[in-house]
């Protein structure tokens, strides 16, 4: 349903994915990866959205690679060794890029991330400033060394945490969400009961899909972004 596109990034290009709002042109989405990659399922998502209306683009953030669902160690290991600065570029080159496409309306962009790229989406959002106009972030935030400086966040965040998640464990979420609501932001966070890391990927190494939590949080995820983007 999308095309593979690619887009400037700071003196060099960046590649990603971009589906199309159905309509022709919708509020734009940028949607950020696991730690897999670029992979198929990741471009599901980006179509999803675009069946419902908006223009979503998934950059690479990996630049070509990507691990199976069934090769953790080297999906841990393209995440370690991923250049923030470079990740930070390709990012906010992607911000640029559908900010100025024909297919996108608005003066700003959602984010929706997950895992990895849901913590990536706090921190796009806070070095991002009134861009970013709402983020959701799938069982990721940047807790402890890898928080941001959270002046510049300016968009409402819904977070999505699972109850059972040593990766991001619930407390370290919603003490983050503590932190920010006493600095006058907007933060909604759920926690799903009974559901473990990567609840909402059909696909999960871990065995954790629940459908019915991740039905809920879609739902919920579109009516957030529908608030805040349009």
């Amino acid at each position: 349903m999308g095309d593979n596109v690619e887009f400037p990034s700071n003196g060099s290009t960046a590649g990603g994915y971009l589906a199309s709002a159905r309509e022709g042109a919708g509020p734009g989405i940028i949607v950020l990866q696991e730690w897999w990659g670029l992979v198929p399922q990741l471009k599901r998502v980006c179509d999803r959205l675009s069946e419902e209306g908006f223009t979503a683009l998934a950059p690479d953030l990996f630049h070509g690679e990507m691990a199976k669902h069934d090769e953790m160690d080297k999906a841990a290991e393209l995440m370690n060794t991923l250049p923030p600065d470079r990740a930070a570029r390709d990012m906010g080159g992607a911000v640029t890029y559908l900010l100025a496409h024909e297919a996108v309306r608005g003066h700003n962009v959602g984010v929706v991330g997950f895992c990895m790229g849901g913590m990536l989406a706090w921190v796009l959002a806070a070095q991002q400033g009134d861009r970013v106009g709402a983020v959701v972030a799938y069982y990721g935030a940047p807790v402890g060394d890898n928080e941001p400086e959270w002046t510049n966040l300016a968009a409402p965040v819904l977070a999505h945490i699972a109850e059972n998640d040593d990766f991001f464990p619930p407390s370290a979420v919603q003490g983050l969400e503590q932190k920010l609501k006493g600095m006058d932001k907007d933060v909604t966070t759920y926690v799903y009961p009974g559901t473990g890391h990567a609840f909402g990927n059909e696909e999960n190494a871990l065995g954790t899909y629940d459908a019915d939590a991740e039905r809920q949080a879609w739902v919920r995820t579109l009516e957030f972004l529908r608030k805040h983007l349009g």
